[in-house]
């Protein structure tokens, strides 16, 4: 059965039993405590946690999920392995223990005819938590599982919580006897590879306290309302269900597998160093083309990082595997055939994600470049030092700073009888992990700090936002926060949040940044509002501080937001749709929104483009825009479903979450996208949009910068006085100004070069007379002299060079010395009879250079140096000398 049809099954049983179907989550997390969504219940998290209350009491999915922590096992085992989907099930408060076993059992039992998928019950092993003999008894009187195949496990195996305090319970889970082939017998409380878990049921029905680990918290007692979270893993059942052994033998993973099999030449199952790498790739692909498909593009941060790695680790092992060019199209291209029968929306964005992958791979092999020659150089330096092994710490710099792979640098210092501190290198990357795990600890406890606003969300119901239609309005204080505590009440100079069951501010996000304003109480307090945000959905907390007066809980209040900041933000959101538009209309619809920020007078728009964006295409985009501005068309927002939305050709935006309603703005017959900001009503509202340029910030991903209305005004009224100002110094109309400076540059530039020559020729001219000055120091001809300060370092080498020729075939040294903007220079040249005595430019360099107060190197016939004191240029032409009498003695 293809893993297509598994999840086609999944869908439609639970569809047919009262359960809404809600489409895949991106994989960008909406959660401050997750990069990635990890679990199949993450996008349903809210719910669980009681912020947000649900629409429905069923509900299915088919999760995209990534796990990164074990990155490095993956392809070492084939349990391992970065990317997967989980088909879950979940009830709020409806069916619990007994409902979630029958489902269970009537899906993985059923005949294939019937819509299940016919596994046999005899292969089917269970286990529940220690102390539930309700679970217990469900599965042995209920389904009729023998006692002999129900095991019962402790905490760490069947108990579950998010590893915060909330929502706990005990588990039940579903195992697959592979048979004897996979090893001894005795159920998964003794062989987890024998007997594959396939599925996890979850009974929520407790909530924990604080504590670490598996087990080490308290249960604080019974949730009001229970709750069933299920987890069904989509490659494990597709493995048993297609007769392979892994998950990278299934369909979608083996196309992926095969091909970077024939690109390398190598086949699967011949050597387990190359089937480690073949594993490492297919897996690496498969994620990093998922996670393009959801708008992540490499970086060196966050999400953006964990892509990097996982593209480059499969790069790197292709080229381990033997590949010489660029594999990352190739690779791209099976792999989004392998999942689009899933994902759809990869096969239709398929020329965005091959080039932001197509783009990484050849950024890193230069990168590879680049390490090479830097470990040529450590390696050359610790040989020099007489030692034996590169450090950890410079093998950890090539690793974390270059993206250097630890494997290459072992294989090349190998190659050139060097050994690497290994242990080392993985105590400096254990620290870096140990670090990310405290952090990603103390976000995880960020659900403490959002608490009380859940508590007034509780109380008081969402707060109504009125600000599409209205800027001011009556509300009541439902939420007070004093320095971040609740409090009853405030006073003047408190900084406060405040929750209000109605406002017209706008909390920032979807690019456009808040609202500021006036919040007036009935008593006559003031507070001074500077932010706004929603920790909690649905929550509007207010920022800010007491100007005067007290602020008590429950009283009346006027909200007033600062109009001419809101209509500026509106007319750069506004701007912004239009830009993405134009963009797209430009360049294709590769050119998806990857980002914004609208702010009063301006806005940032980042889109997907392989390259720069060229000047003319920008201008033409730029001037699309404006000609839109001068046709006067409406701009208007309407709720609807999302599959009405996407009917109608509305933009989402990568990563944005969007509920089952979303609001649709539309400018006149020229843009639609879903959209929750505030814009303008009529596209002449805007008066003026200048783009100010382009630039790059990441892999495949532009960014422009753009001024809307009477910024943008202000700037072209700039711009307009400087032409002015240089029409009048080069006495010409302004189309002219760029031949004209031209002109002007092109003969600056000979004017130097004639300097340059006047100034060599000068430099050179003093030769002959500073071989003349040759001393005799044992033998050895010396000529050490400070030649004119502002000498350059080329016209200083040429000269030691001249004269060192000039000086025939005796044994020479010149060493010639300059100061040029206030630091000291020096070029020191032998000739091969000097250097048979002993007499080495290197050597003399060092010693020169160290008397300046600097450093130096190079080779034993010519060397260079430098340093930071100009009154010691006697001192260090003295110490050549005296270190050329020692050697040439």
């Amino acid at each position: 059965m293809e893993s297509a049809e598994i999840r086609r099954r999944w869908l439609r049983f639970f569809e047919e039993r009262g359960h809404t179907v809600v489409p895949s989550a991106s994989l960008v997390a909406d959660d401050p405590t997750l990069l990635l969504v990890n679990a199949g219940m993450v996008p349903f998290k809210p719910y669980f946690l009681g912020e947000v209350k649900p629409s429905f009491t069923r509900a299915t999915s088919v999760q995209k999920c990534v796990r990164t922590l074990d990155i490095e096992e993956v392809g070492k085992t084939t349990r391992h392995g970065s990317f997967f989907q989980m088909c879950g099930n979940f009830s709020f408060g409806d069916y619990f223990k007994e409902g979630a076993i029958k489902f269970a059992w009537e899906l993985l039992t059923s005949p294939v005819a019937d819509g299940g998928y016919g596994l046999e019950k005899e292969k089917l092993w269970i286990t529940v938590y220690q102390d539930d003999d309700e679970a217990e008894q469900i599965w042995r009187e209920v389904i009729g599982v023998p006692s002999e195949r129900i095991q019962r496990l402790g905490m760490k195996d069947n108990f579950w919580s998010m590893g915060v305090p909330g929502p706990c319970g005990p588990c039940s889970e579903i195992n697959y006897d592979r048979g004897p082939a996979y090893g001894e017998e005795g159920g998964p409380a003794v062989n987890g590879e024998r007997y594959l878990e396939i599925w996890n049921l979850v009974f929520m029905q407790y909530e924990r306290g604080h504590g670490d680990g598996k087990d080490g918290f308290e249960i604080l007692g019974d949730l009001p309302s229970k709750n069933i979270d299920t987890g069904l893993g989509l490659e494990r059942l597709a493995a048993i269900l297609q007769g392979v052994d892994n998950l990278f033998e299934i369909d979608t993973s083996r196309m992926i597998l095969d091909r970077a099999a024939e690109l390398t030449g190598h086949a699967y199952g011949a050597d387990h160093k190359s089937d480690v790498s073949l594993r490492v790739v297919t897996d690496h692909f498969r994620t990093a083309i998922m996670l393009i498909g959801d708008g992540v593009t490499p970086g060196n941060e966050g999400r953006g990082y964990v892509l990097r790695r996982i593209l480059r680790r499969a790069i790197r092992n292709m080229r381990l595997l033997g590949a010489t060019g660029p594999v990352a199209k190739e690779l791209a291209d099976v792999t989004i055939k392998a999942m689009g029968p899933q994902y759809p929306e990869l096969e239709a964005d398929r020329r965005r994600i091959e080039t932001v992958a197509v783009a990484e791979e050849t950024t890193f092999l230069q990168t590879l470049r680049t390490g090479t020659n830097l470990l040529e150089t450590a390696v050359t330096e610790t040989k020099q030092a007489g030692g034996a092994v590169l450090s950890g710490e410079k093998a950890f710099q090539l690793h974390d700073t270059y993206g250097f792979p630890i494997d290459l640098t072992l294989e090349m210092a190998e190659e050139q009888g060097l050994k690497v501190d290994e242990a080392g290198f993985r105590r400096l990357m254990q620290e870096q992990r140990d670090k990310a795990k405290a952090d990603a600890k103390a976000k995880k406890m960020g659900h403490a700090d959002v608490a009380a606003y859940r508590e007034v969300a509780d109380k008081s119901g969402a707060s109504v936002f009125t600000g599409y239609t209205n800027v001011e309005g009556e509300a009541t204080v439902v939420g007070l926060l004093v320095d971040g505590v609740p409090a009853p009440a405030a006073t003047e100079g408190d900084e406060v949040e405040i929750v209000l069951d109605r406002t017209p501010f706008y909390a920032e996000g979807g690019g456009q940044l808040a609202d500021q304003g006036r919040i007036r109480l009935d008593s006559g307090a003031v507070v001074e509002i500077r932010d706004v945000q929603q920790p909690v959905p649905g929550v509007t907390v207010h920022s800010g501080s007491v100007l005067f007066g007290e602020v008590v809980l429950g009283a009346s209040a006027y909200a007033t937001i600062d109009v001419d900041r809101r209509r500026a933000i509106a007319r750069a959101h506004s701007a912004t749709h239009l830009t993405h538009q134009a963009l797209r209309d430009a360049l294709g619809p590769t050119a998806a929104q990857a980002g914004s920020e609208n702010a009063p007078g301006r806005f940032r728009f980042d889109f997907g483009a392989p390259a720069a964006v060229p000047g003319s295409v920008l201008t033409d985009v730029e001037q699309k825009i404006n000609e839109v501005l001068t046709r006067e068309l409406d701009v208007t927002a309407e709720v609807m479903t999302m599959d009405q939305a996407r009917k109608a050709g509305a933009i989402a935006m990568f990563g944005e979450k969007y509920g089952d309603s979303v609001r649709v703005v539309t400018i006149g017959d020229f843009s639609k996208e879903l959209c929750g900001g505030t814009h303008v009503g009529n596209t002449a509202q805007l008066g003026l949009v200048k783009l100010l340029g382009e630039s790059s910030i990441g892999s495949g991903v532009r960014r422009v910068e753009a001024l809307v209305g009477v910024d943008a005004y202000k700037f072209l009224a700039r711009e307009h006085t400087v032409v002015s100002q240089l029409t009048e110094l080069v006495k010409g109309r302004p189309e002219e100004l760029p031949e004209k400076i031209s002109g002007m540059l092109a003969k600056l530039k000979d004017a130097e070069k004639e300097i340059e020559r006047f100034r060599a020729e000068k430099v050179l001219a003093a030769a002959a007379g500073l071989a003349e000055s040759a001393e005799d120091v044992h033998g050895v001809a010396v000529v050490s002299a400070r030649v004119a300060d502002g000498t350059g370092a080329d016209e200083l080498r040429k000269l030691v060079l001249d004269v060192r020729n000039r000086l025939g075939s005796r044994p020479a040294v010149v060493a010639a010395f300059t100061v040029a903007n206030d630091r000291p220079l020096t070029v020191i040249a032998t000739n091969e009879d000097a250097r048979s005595r002993g007499v080495k430019a290197g050597e003399l360099v060092r010693t020169a250079a160290k008397t300046l107060g600097g450093g130096g190197g190079g080779k034993d016939d010519v060397a260079q140096g430098g340093g930071t004191n100009p009154a010691a240029v006697d001192e260090a032409i003295a110490a050549v000398r005296a270190l050329v009498a020692e050697r040439a003695n």
